[in-house]
Parts: C-alpha cells; sequence; structure tokens
C-alpha cells in the first residue's frame, strides 16, 4: 500500500465538484479547497469510536477526533477510500453509510490551513480496534452525552473538524 501522504488529494470547487488533484501538504499549506471525509462508528450500545491523533502528526497532533477521517485520492472513489482508510487507521472496515457534507476554513498555529467539504460516513461496529500507532495515540468509546459535555469542557482537546462535525451532526439529527 502507497504511503497515504504521498498521494495527490481532490480539490474541489464551491460546489464540491472535482477540479484536480495536488500535493497533500501543498494543499494545506496554500489553504486549497479540497474534499476530506469523516466517519463516525458507534457500536450496539451507542457510543461513539473516537481516537487520539498520534503526537507526531502534522496538525492537530494529540487532539480527538472522531473515528477515522482523510482524503479522497486521485483515482480513488470516496467508497475506496473511506473503507481504505478505515483499516489502515482503525485496524477494521464496516458497513458505513454517507449522511452529509459541510465545507469549513481553519487555520492552524503552525501556518497550515484546512479548508474542506467534509463527507460524513456513518456506521455501526462491534469489536476491538486493532489502530495504527503511526495514527493513532488511543482510543476510546464514548457516549454522544459525554462527548458534548466534555467537548463544551474542554473544546481544545479536540480537532477542529471534529467540532464543525458535531455541531452539523447536531443540526441534522435532531
Amino acid at each position: 500500500m502507497k504511503n497515504h501522504d504521498e498521494k495527490l488529494i481532490a480539490l474541489v470547487d464551491e460546489n464540491d465538484r472535482i477540479i484536480g488533484y495536488d500535493d497533500k501538504i501543498k494543499v494545506h499549506e496554500e489553504g486549497k479547497l479540497h474534499r476530506a471525509f469523516s466517519i463516525l462508528i458507534f457500536n450496539n450500545a451507542g457510543e461513539l469510536l473516537i481516537h487520539e491523533r498520534a503526537h507526531h502528526k502534522y496538525h492537530s497532533p494529540s487532539l480527538w477526533t472522531n473515528t477515522c477521517c482523510s482524503h479522497l485520492y486521485e483515482n480513488a472513489s470516496m467508497d475506496e477510500c473511506v473503507h481504505e482508510r478505515l483499516q489502515f487507521e482503525m485496524g477494521f472496515d464496516a458497513n458505513v453509510d454517507y449522511k452529509f457534507k459541510f465545507t469549513y476554513k481553519e487555520t492552524f498555529g503552525n501556518g497550515l490551513i484546512e479548508h474542506e467539504t467534509d463527507h460524513v460516513y456513518m456506521g455501526i461496529w462491534e469489536g476491538i480496534p486493532n489502530p495504527n500507532t503511526q495514527e493513532v495515540a488511543a482510543y476510546k468509546w464514548i457516549t454522544w452525552e459525554a462527548l458534548k459535555i466534555d467537548m463544551n469542557k474542554h473544546p481544545n482537546n479536540y480537532t477542529y473538524w471534529f467540532k464543525y462535525l458535531m455541531k452539523h451532526f447536531e443540526a441534522q439529527f435532531n
């Protein structure tokens, strides 16, 4: 499997139409709008699987975030990328369904810019993850209510996109 950091990612216009591909780091340095995805995996008890990003990640290291996230790569479908990345990061695959998308832009302290149209997928899975330690420092299952409480108390412990995702999720499903 090719290193994910070496792949070109999809650039999109404001209508989420693919307009080209570029280097992932360059895209984040220049703040180009690109397509990403976020996966939310719940267990049968209704708990969400979240993970702490590895401590050496190029942005948002050591922050808690959704189950899995990445970008649409060149010469791949969203379905391929979603399942490949879930297996790569968390060590399992699951049936997931597309639910909604949102666009956001955020500048990080290190000068990198996330400007994404994020496609959100959800699924249910039971088991014990086997995360890739190059991607994931820790993981836990958490109830939605406990997550909201902790995110309100400690917002700096969570990735920007996860906070945006939570707001959009609440708007979609409440």
